[in-house]
Parts: structure tokens; C-alpha cells; sequence
């Protein structure tokens, strides 16, 4: 009740009064929590009761949220309908209320004429609204059908409403409406408790009667359907009503029901059973498996199951050691594992047909009979053969594990369900082949991975063990008929002898220093038939650029008939043989086995990656796994060792060892390039396998720069290039070593500094009326040094042309360019160059010139160029000292490759140059006067 403090004076304000006023609540009252919390536990019949004590206890019955849930508990409630219902009942009223409000409105300019006239307009008093009187006797039709249903339901069958169907005989007279009664509810905000109550008008008296019997035969429900079909329905429609009673004691009764189901569970079962016995697949059979379905969908499937006839097929006893048993050591054969999978695969396509006719739901009952297939005939023939085949062979056990698994999933795709299964056979065959092979996956995968690793590192191992006998062979052989004893008394002597056998036993061919006691040393007769200089030439000279093809055991070093007794000869032809090993340090065909090792591995392991999730993730990493490791043995245990081994071959290179010169190249440095060769193939070899093997399949992800199998990729390919950079640096030192041999041996004295002819001697003695000798025109040339060195330089940059990186080819044609610059200057600083031979040297620079713009290198023409200007201050006459000078102390004619100084040291190795000395300093000076 309200009270006021104080009375608000009259004229004050409303605020005032408002402000002066205070809310008294004297009345008790429970909360409406505990209230509500009540209402859980009560059934529904005392819920009515209690709603009409009160307006306030009626709402709390009536909220529409207590009857959604018990509708939700039973499966009735669809929230997406509810709220559709509720959209479209809104735009209807909105749709009702803009037509009534269009039919009211009234013209403008009529108003006052229409309500003269028409006596029903708004502004009038009507006698009679047809409208509102339809309206009242509705509602008053409404209140009366309400208040009679409510009394047939307190009467129990004699006037049910069910849906929109009234049943007065109860279910006698249309059963199929008690046994239809959920497809009927409607998902309706505001009507939950009236969809509800059609729901307990129609099954709680069956429930309540159902909980109170004794025995099976009490309830009235079997009375009332007789066929067991809708009998089960009853049960089924009973189970789900059981959900929404939460009263006290709820518990007991769902624990009745439950025992009455089982009963009748067991019965029809027992009929269902009966029919399997004598396959009466459509006769009881099918009856009794729609009873079942109806009433809880899973005991006639489990019976089905556990009592199907192809556990017991004696067409299905295969023995899974026959694939072991019928193959040669360390192999299988998959046949009787492909028959054994053909078998199975007809006979339950087969079974199919029968579970079509039989049960409702044949596909759930398809896949269940699958589940029993995979665990007691499939794994029960995989696992045995897997373990025997693990303890027999790792590479049998992997050859079954991949082929069996191909044939398993083959299998479960191969699977004919019956229509209308509703299941991705795909997904289901990789989902049940997973189930099949998870236990064995985790073995598998790291057994491949050793496997293939051992493999791996045997074959470099026996290549390397090969190699090394070989050479002890080589070795033994050539020093066979070598006397110990004497070598033990006299070593340092001998050592000596090899140390200089170049200089005692090779005679230096075109050399103006060699002498004829060393041709004649030479020449001596060798114990053995065997000629000191032709024996050591034969043995030294370096055979023909052998196939990439042909393996080691074919290397071209082939064994003479007998060893040589001399130790000279021996060391020589044992040194000759290693430099021609040097093509043999490691094989393309040890490179090609281990591919295609690790392509089978591969092609095993890939096929569980068809798998996807967390295995497929695992296979596809144990794939890359084995590129790295690939890689990592290739590379680090063959290639590089290969490499290094070459590096040092080529180090231990002494061109004055050497007899035969007249070779295209240089034979170390040439067997080098071809190794360089066969290693590019190699590179290119594995950059296709990763192209095919790993990007294609996206085993390998080319994006990801993180990706494991790039990063080895890159990793190979730098140590190539690094291993090719240092041996053709090494190379580079060898060629030079060569060039300056050919500048030592090759360039005469007179080719640069010729002797003058007769006449110019005549003159020179004091004759008075003698000319200067005439030039020879058809000598005009290049010496045969240059062009031999020309020749033998081009012939190796052409070599690695397309063979290497351009960057690394223009690194080492720049590198040659300048190392040849350099040998030039220093050869040039050894010479004695007269006027007359400065033709010579001029041709001789333009053909070096001539052959550095062929490598298209700016900055190294720029230093040849300088070259071929610094010949012309030998072309200079003696009496031009001035002009001379000029040239000298010109520094923008060589574009500041040489100094002043530098080519003042360059023009003392003229012939004449104590002759003009004193005139070309003395003008030098002159310049340096004029300039100051």
C-alpha cells in the first residue's frame, strides 16, 4: 500500500508530490526462485492445479520457456521454425494492420460530406460492427473449446485432440494418430504448453498405466495396439516421453519402462533370431528388424552382425605367410594378399543386397558389418604376415607394409554400399584403412627411414672400399718386381731418385737448355726390355676423355702385361694412374642407385600421405626426411670427399713431370672439368627428383623457404659450387703452372730478339755502303708459344661452358684473364726484345687480345689493351730516344694499369737498351723539367 509523509500543497508541482511520496509493501511473499524452483519437481496435473490459485502463479505455469525445455528434452523443438513462425505471424498483423488502416482513411475534400451522409463513419455512433461481433463469438467459441478439453482430458480417451485431429473412441478408432503424435508438434513461441499438452494427452495415460503394471501382460498399451510393429512405436513414443518427466520419482518410473522395453526387446528378438536361423530374409526377418528399428534401431543390427556367416567362410582361411613362403629371400609376393582381397570384397558387396531387403537402414548396418570385417578378418590376416615379414626381412616387411596398404584401401573403396547409405565411401575407406594399419604406422615409417639410410651409406661405403682397392692393386702391381731389401739399405738415395726424376730421366722436348748427356741419359737401356724415356712417356701420357658412362670397375688405367722392375718407372706410371683417377673419386652411377633407392622408399612411404590429418603430415615428413638424408650422403659422403680428393690431385701437379705437351690441355685439369661435368649432372639429376618427387606431390613445398627438403636442396647445391670454386681455383694454378712451363720451354730466345742476317753483320763490323736487314713478311706472325698457350687456355674456359653457374664461369674467366696477365708481365720481364723481334711480340699480344674480347670481360680488355700498348716502345727505333721517353712517361696511354715506373722496367729488357739509356732518361728528365 502506498502512504504519503506529507501532503502536497495544492498548486504545487507534480514533481513535488512525486519526490514527497514513498512505496510501503506490506504484504509476504516467498521469492519467485523458489517458487519456480517448486514448479520443477511438481507433475503436470498438480502445475494446473497451482495455476489457477492466482494470476501471478498462472503466469509463472504458463511461461512459455518452462514448456520449450520439456519439448527440447523430447527432440520437438526446432529453434529455426520457432523463430520463422514468429517472423511470419509478425508480418502478417503488420500486413492485417496497414489493410484496416488503408479501408478507415478518408479521402481529402470528402470528410464533411461523408459524415453528413454516412451515418457508420468515425465521427458517429454505430449500432451494429459486424467486424467486432465476429470477433467476440470467436473468442467466446474458443473459451468454450478450451474449457471442455480440459475437461476430456481429466476423462482420459473418450475426446483426445491430437494434432489437429480429434479422437473420441481413443486409439481404436485411429491409432496411427497416438503413434504419430511427435511428427505433429509445432515449434511455436507463445504455444509451446498447448503443443505439449497434445503430446501428454496422448501418451501420459499409456505412461503412467505402463509404470504401474505388475507384469507384461497389465498395460493396457498391448491391448490397445496389437501388432508388434506399432507396439514398438508405442515403446519408442514412451521412451521419448520419458524425457520431459522430471517430477519426484521420475527416476523409478524410466527404470519400469526400461524393464517392460526389454522385454518386449528380447521377444522380438527372439523372433528376429528365429528368422535368421532359416534366412527368412523376407519374412521374419524383415518384420522383426523394422520392430527393432522402430524401437530402438540397434539390437536387430547387433544380432545381424554377431551372427553373420562370413566370419565362418572357410573361403576366407587364407594364410598370410603364404606371401613370405612363395618369394625368394628378402621379397614378397602381394598375389595371395590380392586373391585373399578379392575374395572378401565379392562376398560382402554381396551381403549388401540382403541388407536392403532386410533392414530400414540397411547402410548403418553395412558400414557395422565392415567394422567386425576390419577387426576380426583383415587385421587378423595383416598383422600376422607383418610380423613375420619384420622378423624374416626389413625389406620384405616394407614392400608388405605399402603393398598391402594399397590393397586395403583399394578394397574398402571398391565397397558397393547399399542406396541411400549416406556415407562418403572415400572418407570411410582411408577412415577404416587407418584403423587397419595405425598400430604398424609408427614402425613403419622408421624402419623406411633406416632402411634407406643404411642402404645409402653401404653403397658409398663399398664404392669407397672399391676404390680403395683398386689403387692398393694398382700399387702392388707396380711395385710387384720392386726389390725391398736394397730400397731399405739405400731409401734416401732412392727418394732422391724420385724426387728427381723429371730432371735425370724425362728429357725437357723443345727446351733450348736440354743438353745431350741428359738425351743420352735418357736414352739407356732399362733391365726388363723396358726403355727409360718411351716407358715413362707411355705410362705418363694421359689417355682419351673416357664416357661419363662407363663404371669404375672399366676406369682407363688398364694394367700393363708385366710391371716394371725399374722404381723409377714404377712411381711415374703409378703417379699417371692416379691423375687419371681422379675422373673415378666419385661415380654417377653410385649417385644413380641411390636415387633411384630413394625413389622406391619414397613411392613406399608417399601413399599413406592419401591418408590427410596427422598420419599424412608424418608420412609426408618421413619423405622429406629421406631427401635430406639423400642429400647429406650424396653430398657430404661422396661428392665433396670426390672434390677434395681432386683438389689435392691437382696440387700435387708438376708440369715439368709431364713428358707429353702437345695434349688439347692440361690432363689433370681437363680429367677436373669432367668431373665437374659429371658432377653438374648429378645436380641436375636431383634437382628433377626434387621437381617430380617431392614439388609435384607437395611433399615439398617450393613457397616456404623454411621447407626442410629446400633447405638440403640449397645446402647440396651450394657445397657443389663451393667444391667446383675450389678446384677449378686449384685448376687456375695448375693452367698457369702450364702456361709458364710453355713460356720456359717453348719460347725461343730468338723469337723476340732474332739474330741479325749476314749483311746487317757486315754492316755492323764497318761496312760502309750495307742497309739495314729486310724483314722476312711471311714471319709476321704470332709465335708458336702464344698460340700454344692461346690454344690451351680457350680450350678449358670453353670446356665449362653450360656445364656451371654463369656467375661462377664469368668468376673464372676473369680469374684466368688476370693469372694470364700476370704470367705474360713476368715472362715479358725474362726476355730480351730487339726492334726487329718487337713484331713478334706485337702479334703475339694482339692474338692475347684477340682471345680476352671472346670472353666478353670489359675490365679484363682493358689490361690487355695496356699490353699491347706497352709492345710498342720495342718497335721504338734507338735514335727516337725522345719519343721513347714520351711513351714511357705517358700514364693515360695504359689507362693506369702500368706506372712509369713499371714501364720504364718493361723498356730495359730492350736489346739495345745500354745503348739508349742515357738518351731516354736524359728526355725523361727533359719531360719532367717541362712539366715542373
Amino acid at each position: 500500500m502506498y502512504k504519503s509523509k506529507q501532503n502536497a500543497g495544492r498548486g504545487a508541482g507534480i514533481l513535488s508530490a512525486l519526490q514527497a511520496t514513498s512505496m510501503v509493501d506490506s504484504r509476504a511473499s516467498l521469492p519467485a526462485e523458489i517458487l519456480v524452483a517448486i514448479l520443477d519437481y511438481l507433475p503436470v496435473a498438480d502445475q494446473m492445479r497451482f495455476a489457477r490459485a492466482s494470476r501471478r502463479m498462472q503466469e509463472m505455469v504458463y511461461d512459455d520457456t518452462r514448456w520449450v525445455s520439456r519439448l527440447r528434452a523430447m527432440g520437438c523443438w526446432d529453434e529455426l521454425e520457432a523463430r520463422k513462425r514468429f517472423e511470419d505471424a509478425i508480418k502478417r498483423r503488420r500486413e492485417a494492420a496497414q489493410q484496416a488502416k488503408e479501408q478507415i482513411k478518408t479521402p481529402t475534400g470528402s470528410t464533411a460530406n461523408e459524415q453528413a451522409v454516412n451515418p457508420t463513419s468515425p465521427a458517429s455512433t454505430t449500432l451494429f460492427d459486424a467486424a467486432a461481433e465476429g470477433h467476440t463469438r470467436k473468442a467466446s467459441a474458443d473459451e468454450d473449446n478450451r474449457r471442455r478439453r480440459m475437461s476430456e482430458l481429466r476423462d482420459g480417451f473418450e475426446a483426445t485432440n491430437i494434432g489437429n485431429t480429434v479422437v473420441k473412441d481413443g486409439p481404436a478408432s485411429n491409432p496411427d494418430a497416438y503413434l504419430d503424435v511427435f511428427k505433429h508438434s509445432r515449434s511455436i513461441r507463445g504455444g509451446a504448453r498447448q503443443e505439449f499438452g497434445k503430446i501428454y494427452g496422448a501418451l501420459a495415460p499409456f505412461y503412467f498405466d505402463l509404470v504401474r503394471a505388475t507384469s507384461h501382460a497389465d498395460p493396457i498399451l498391448f491391448k490397445a495396439f496389437r501388432d508388434p510393429e506399432r507396439q514398438g512405436r508405442m515403446l519408442a513414443n514412451l521412451t521419448r516421453f520419458a524425457r520431459s518427466d522430471w517430477a519426484a520419482g521420475c527416476l523409478e518410473r524410466e527404470e519400469k519402462l526400461q524393464s517392460m522395453v526389454g522385454i518386449f526387446e528380447s521377444a522380438v528378438l527372439r523372433e528376429f533370431e528365429q528368422g535368421y536361423e532359416f534366412w527368412d530374409v523376407d519374412g521374419r526377418m524383415k518384420r522383426y528388424a523394422h520392430v527393432l528399428h522402430e524401437l530402438n534401431g540397434q539390437g536387430g543390427v547387433d544380432l545381424f552382425i554377431q551372427k553373420h556367416p562370413i566370419f565362418d567362410d572357410a573361403e576366407l582361411q587364407f594364410n598370410p605367410v603364404a606371401c613370405l613362403s612363395r618369394a625368394i629371400p628378402d621379397e614378397i609376393t602381394l598375389e595371395p594378399s590380392r586373391l585373399f582381397f578379392e575374395m572378401l570384397l565379392a562376398k560382402v558387396n554381396d551381403q549388401a543386397s540382403v541388407m536392403a531387403r532386410i533392414f530400414p537402414q540397411p547402410g548403418k548396418v553395412f558400414w557395422g558389418l565392415l567394422e567386425r570385417i576390419k577387426d576380426d578378418i583383415i587385421m587378423e590376416y595383416t598383422t600376422p604376415l607383418f610380423d613375420e615379414a619384420h622378423d624374416r626381412s626389413i625389406a620384405a616387411y616394407l614392400k608388405a607394409v605399402s603393398g598391402v596398404f594399397e590393397q586395403t584401401l583399394l578394397f574398402f573403396q571398391s565397397l558397393t554400399p547399399p542406396p541411400g547409405s549416406g556415407e562418403d565411401v572415400k572418407a570411410k575407406a582411408k577412415e577404416l584403412t587407418l584403423r587397419v594399419f595405425e598400430p604398424h604406422l609408427d614402425l613403419y615409417l622408421q624402419e623406411e627411414l633406416d632402411f634407406f639410410t643404411k642402404h645409402a651409406e653401404m653403397e658409398v661405403s663399398l664404392w669407397e672400399k672399391k676404390l680403395s682397392e683398386q689403387d692398393s692393386t694398382l700399387e702392388s702391381f707396380y711395385m710387384s718386381n720392386i726389390n725391398r731389401s736394397a730400397d731399405k739399405k739405400d731409401f734416401l738415395s732412392s727418394f732422391k731418385k724420385v724426387v728427381m726424376m723429371p730432371v735425370t730421366a724425362l728429357p725437357s722436348i723443345g727446351s733450348p737448355f736440354a743438353t745431350a748427356s741428359t738425351a743420352s741419359t735418357a736414352k739407356q737401356p732399362v733391365p726388363n726390355g723396358a726403355t727409360g724415356a718411351a716407358g715413362l712417356t707411355t705410362q705418363l701420357s694421359r689417355p682419351g676423355t673416357p664416357s661419363l658412362s662407363i663404371p669404375m670397375e672399366g676406369r682407363k688405367s688398364p694394367l700393363p702385361d708385366q710391371a716394371p722392375t725399374d722404381e723409377l718407372a714404377a712411381k711415374a706410371a703409378l703417379m699417371a694412374s692416379k691423375l687419371e683417377g681422379i675422373k673415378s673419386l666419385f661415380s654417377i652411377e653410385v649417385a644413380l642407385n641411390l636415387v633411384h633407392t630413394a625413389k622406391v622408399s619414397l613411392g613406399r612411404t608417399s601413399v599413406f600421405m592419401t591418408l590427410g590429418g596427422q598420419v599424412g603430415e608424418e608420412a609426408r615428413e618421413q619423405c622429406a626426411n629421406m631427401f635430406v638424408v639423400l642429400l647429406r650422403i650424396l653430398g657430404q659422403r661422396h661428392v665433396k670427399p670426390g672434390f677434395d680428393r681432386a683438389v689435392d690431385h691437382l696440387s700435387h701437379y708438376n708440369p715439368r713431370e709431364v713428358s707429353d705437351h702437345n695434349q688439347q690441355g692440361v690432363a689433370p685439369l681437363v680429367t677436373f672439368i669432367e668431373l665437374v661435368n659429371v658432377g653438374d649432372l648429378i645436380s641436375q639429376m636431383v634437382d628433377v627428383f626434387y621437381e617430380q618427387q617431392l614439388a609435384a606431390p607437395k611433399i615439398a613445398d617450393k613457397d616456404d623457404f623454411l621447407d626442410p627438403s629446400g633447405l638440403a636442396k640449397k645446402k647440396f647445391e651450394q657445397m657443389l659450387d663451393e667444391s667446383v670454386a675450389a678446384g677449378l681455383n686449384k685448376g687456375i694454378d695448375v693452367l698457369m703452372d702450364e702456361v709458364e712451363y710453355l713460356h720456359g720451354t717453348m719460347q725461343l730466345p730468338t723469337d723476340y730478339n732474332p739474330a741479325p742476317s749476314t749483311a746487317a753483320a757486315a754492316t755492323l763490323s764497318g761496312g760502309d755502303a750495307a742497309e739495314k736487314p729486310a724483314r722476312d713478311e711471311s714471319d709476321m706472325g704470332p709465335t708458336p708459344t702464344a698460340k700454344r698457350i692461346v690454344e690451351l687456355v680457350s680450350s678449358h674456359t670453353k670446356m665449362l661452358t653450360g656445364t656451371t653457374d654463369k656467375s661462377m664461369l664469368d668468376v673464372f674467366n676473369g680469374e684466368v684473364g688476370l693469372r694470364l696477365f700476370t704470367a705474360i708481365c713476368k715472362h715479358l720481364k725474362r726476355q730480351r726484345i730487339s726492334t726487329d723481334g718487337a713484331i713478334k711480340l706485337i702479334a703475339d699480344m694482339n692474338l692475347y687480345f684477340d682471345y680476352v674480347r671472346t670472353l666478353r670481360n670489359q675490365d679484363l680488355l682493358a689490361y690487355f689493351r695496356a699490353l699491347r700498348e706497352l709492345s710498342q716502345i720495342y718497335l721504338i727505333d734507338p735514335e727516337h730516344a725522345k719519343d721513347m721517353a714520351s711513351v714511357i712517361a705517358d700514364g693515360d696511354r695504359f689507362a693506369g694499369i702500368f706506372r712509369a715506373e713499371e714501364v720504364y722496367e718493361y723498356a730495359q729488357r730492350r736489346a739495345d737498351w745500354y745503348h739508349v739509356r742515357k738518351k731516354v732518361e736524359r728526355a725523361m728528365y727533359g719531360l719532367e723539367c717541362s712539366v715542373m
